[in-house]
């Protein structure tokens, strides 16, 4: 338990633990605070997973998955407190039905949970909200993956920016580090993380283990 949170244990399946262990450690390389980087409030947001499950699904403890409707209610209702008008309001119904292009009698259907809602309504409001795909669908552990790796993304590049302000002037002269620089390396494993799988990233690191062994430093 580190700042709050554990990292599921290897028995645990699917995309979120791997995740989790990935950002823990960029965090830990970066010495980012914990706090900072697993910030429930700011995850919950991010994905549309309420806090209390958020926080239940980053220990690594089940947590219960409602159905499609009851998720995109719920969701939805995160996205109108949070998703505000410039002037700090919600968006009305009407202001919804207008932006979904649907009706009003539509819209508040969908709001009181009245009538089911179709992808096509999911992917309307999304547009409307001007939030990702899936964000009112995804299944809890699934979007909080998705917004955990888009945390991920940000200290991938944070620890690009923080070596490549550390690298001395003589790295010029250095075949590997050329290479790092000149085949955008850093730029590939940092897109890398973004793979969906496992698998996908170990083709990748394949890769560059081929690309960087044909590479010998200088001898001192």
């Amino acid at each position: 338990m580190t700042g709050g949170f554990e990292v599921p244990g290897a028995a645990a399946t699917g995309l979120l633990p791997a995740v989790v262990a990935r950002v823990s450690g960029l965090a830990d390389r970066l010495g980012a605070s914990r706090d900072e980087v697993f910030d429930v409030r700011r995850l919950s947001a991010a994905s549309g997973v309420p806090e209390i499950v958020a926080r239940s699904l980053l220990n690594g403890l089940p947590a219960g998955e409602p159905d499609l409707q009851a998720r995109f209610l719920q969701r939805l209702d995160l996205l109108r407190r949070t998703r505000l008008k410039p002037n700090g309001r919600r968006y009305t119904q009407q202001e919804i039905a207008d932006g979904a292009g649907m009706s009003r009698q539509q819209a508040g259907a969908l709001i009181n949970g009245d009538r089911r809602p179709t992808m096509e309504h999911c992917d309307a409001i999304q547009r409307f909200f001007r939030v990702h795909a899936g964000f009112l669908t995804a299944e809890d552990p699934e979007a909080l993956a998705g917004a955990l790796q888009r945390t991920e993304q940000e200290l991938l590049q944070r620890l690009a920016d923080r070596e490549r302000q550390a690298a001395s002037p003589g790295t010029a002269d250095d075949p590997l580090e050329r290479l790092l620089q000149d085949h955008g390396v850093r730029g590939i494993a940092w897109r890398a993380a973004q793979l969906p799988t496992d698998q996908h990233r170990d083709k990748v690191a394949e890769w560059l283990d081929m690309l960087l062994e044909s590479v010998k430093r200088p001898k001192s």
